[in-house]
């Protein structure tokens, strides 16, 4: 299992917990694991990705291991870490500021 962590309204629209649990079939990719959320959560469709484009929504942040996948293509794997699920798929909201 695929541990995925989602920002606090991306839960309340989910209904869910702090942490989303997914299983993801084939190789585990950032777009696979996008993939898997959209399909166990189809409420948060739209939400993380644009409907058309499937470009990342402004203002989330890919996070893996301490490291920010924001603008790594869909393709990238992701490390054993996060594939074990010693490591959570972290999608957090960014902050803006100085």
């Amino acid at each position: 299992m695929i541990r995925v962590t989602i920002p606090h309204h991306l839960r309340t629209l989910a209904g869910t917990g702090a942490e989303l649990q997914i299983e993801v079939n084939g190789p585990v990719t950032i777009g696979a694991v996008l993939d898997a959320v959209e399909i166990s959560y189809p409420m948060l469709r739209g939400t993380i990705r644009d409907h058309g484009t499937l470009k990342r929504r402004p203002f989330l942040r890919f996070f893996v291991c301490g490291e920010d996948l924001s603008h790594e293509p869909y393709g990238t794997p992701l490390p054993e870490a996060v594939v074990s699920g010693k490591e959570p798929f972290m999608v957090i909201g960014a902050i803006a500021g100085g």
